[in-house]
Order: C-alpha cells, then structure tokens, then sequence
C-alpha cells in the first residue's frame, strides 16, 4: 500500500499514531501487514483538503495506530467538515472513544462468503480470521454466514473507476473537476509538468495512468458503465448489512510477502504482483463509501494477519465496539 511508511512507524513503535491515504486499500494493507490498526472511515467523514486525489469519489485518509483505542482518539480528532473538501456532505459524527465499552452482546456479524476461499487466498489467513469469528461468538456475538455476490466482480468495478478518474486528475494537475471544494493554485502550480517525472513513479501507478490514457479512446464508456455498477454493489452491502451490523472478512486474502534486498532484484511483474494480489477484499469499499477497519487476528508464519469489519455509512461506532472487545481478548501475537 502507498502508505506502507506510516504502518511500518507504527508498527515499530516509532510513532504513536499517522495517518495514510487509501484509494484501493492504502490504509488498511499496510495496517493488515504491520500488525497495526487502520481505519478507512465512511467516504467524506475526514477532509482530504491538500492530498493529491485519485479521483473524488474515491479519495480517504485515514488513522493508523498500534490499538483500537488510539485509533477511534484519532478519528474523533481528525473527522469531520473543514469547509473546503466538497466530498464532505450530510456527514455524521460520533464520539467514537465512547464505543469501546467491550460489550458486542447480541451484535450480528456476517463472515462475507466471497471474502474467503479465493484463488489468492492463503489457507492460514483463512483459518486465523475464523479462528478471530469464533472469539467473537465467545463475546456472545452471533456471527453467520453472509453473501454479496458481487463482491469479487467490485475489483474490476473500482479499476473501471480509478483508471479514468486518476488520468484526468493528473491532466487537470491534481485539481478534480465537478468538485465544489476549495482549490489551491499553488498546489496546481507545483503539479505543473508532472509529465516530465512520469520515469519516476512506482509501476503500478504508471500502469493505472497508461490505462486511464488508453481508455480515453472509448470516450468514457468504461468509467460510466463502472460508476452504474459502483450503485448495484453498494445496494448488494447495504442489503447485507440490513441483516447484520458487520460484515468480516480478511483485509488482505494472503500474509506479506519478502521485500528483495536491494531495488535492482525488483521486477516490473514483483511489484504489480504485490500492488494489485492484495486489494481483493479493500477496493470495493472505496468506491461504495462503506467504513472498514483492519485489526490485527494473530501471526502465522511470523507475520501479522488482519482482519477487516466493515458497516453501514457513518457507523464506525459498531467498528470500534466489534474491534476493541476482539482486542481485549489478549495479545493477537499469541493468537
């Protein structure tokens, strides 16, 4: 994830808390991999003023700490309307610090059947999410079996939105188009001639650039056939979450993977490998706006595995109360 940085402070205790930008699941991979708390709230609840989007209906920052405590703090902090975000409408606040009561009796939560089992997943990663469910029902949560059977497809959905969206950010220097937000001139300014760095960005933000470039051909009919579906997989959630409180699944289907020693033994096919194997379960709710939270579900083969709740808009209360009582449980490390 591109906020890799931030999780990795956290997770070596050398910071308390940071934050991350999660357009595919920048947050929450990073936190799934560190062993660390990553929370991408519902879309608009924390101003993005002054980061450089992808595209408006996709763009989050969010809170990365080392527990579920410092996380719903951080939150209560940084949410809310700053006056010059335009993706900040009919938001709704929470003092989230007063969720963590530990007390999930009677919550419905619903193991996503699509979350698991795919053709990526790692069975231990698997195993330790279930193995963190049937905790939860020891907590007097009744958890069940949910399906959307979208969900999976919500992976070429959100390529179909982030290609265009991306490329015509980037020819507009970073200012969104049909935003009501405040825009900076400097910011504009300072993204002038980014053409000429284009050598310089990572693999698989030059692919997504080349593909939104490529499509242009096609006049926008992938990214409007892909935002009439981001409606169909959002009510396939919400109908989900009419049953249950939350839904959980793996944040990332498979465990890190080995950095290489030095950047000359990274291969193009490594790291579009690593940047796109473990968005299979994030992605989908950037584009549908749904809340979800990574917490860390034990260590299998010596590296953190996460779990990720997801809920209704604005309902990162029933997140924090879910994922503070697991906490409480003891150390995930023994787990």
């Amino acid at each position: 994830g591109s906020s890799s940085g931030s999780a990795a402070l956290v997770g070596a205790g050398a910071v308390d808390m940071a934050l991350g930008c999660d357009q595919a699941g920048s947050v929450r991979i990073p936190s799934s991999w560190s062993g660390t708390v990553g929370m991408k709230a519902t879309h608009g609840l924390v101003p993005y003023t002054g980061i450089l989007g992808m595209e408006s209906t996709m763009d989050y920052c969010g809170p990365i700490t080392a527990n579920v405590a410092d996380n719903a703090l951080l939150l209560e902090v940084i949410a809310g309307a700053d006056g010059f975000d335009g993706r900040q409408r009919d938001l709704e606040l929470h003092p989230y610090t007063a969720s963590l009561n530990g007390d999930i009796r009677g919550m419905k939560i619903g193991l996503l059947n699509e979350g698991f089992a795919h053709p990526l997943s790692e069975p231990d990663v698997d195993a330790c999410v279930n193995a963190a469910a049937q905790r939860l029902r020891t907590l007097g949560a009744e958890v069940s079996e949910v399906s959307v059977p979208l969900h999976r497809d919500g992976v070429s959905i959100w390529s179909g939105v982030v290609s265009d969206g991306l490329a015509h950010t980037l020819q507009f220097n970073g200012q969104g188009l049909n935003t009501e937000g405040v825009s900076s001139p400097a910011f504009c300014e300072a993204m002038h001639g980014w053409q000429a760095h284009l050598g310089e960005f990572p693999i698989n933000a030059l692919m997504l650039v080349l593909l939104g470039r490529y499509l242009e051909r096609y006049r926008g009919r992938f990214y409007i056939t892909a935002k009439n579906l981001v409606r169909t997989l959002r009510a396939q959630y919400d109908e989900a979450l009419s049953r249950v409180d939350l839904l959980l699944m793996p944040t990332t289907v498979h465990k890190a993977v080995r950095n290489p020693d030095s950047p000359e033994e990274l291969t193009e096919s490594q790291i579009i490998t690593a940047a796109f194997n473990t968005i299979m379960n994030t992605c989908q709710f950037d584009i549908t706006g749904h809340p979800a939270l990574s917490l860390p579900c034990g260590l299998r083969e010596g590296r953190p595995v996460g779990l990720m709740f997801v809920a209704r808009r604005f309902d990162e209360p029933a997140i924090y109360r879910a994922a503070h009582a697991l906490e409480q449980t003891g150390d995930w490390r023994g787990w």
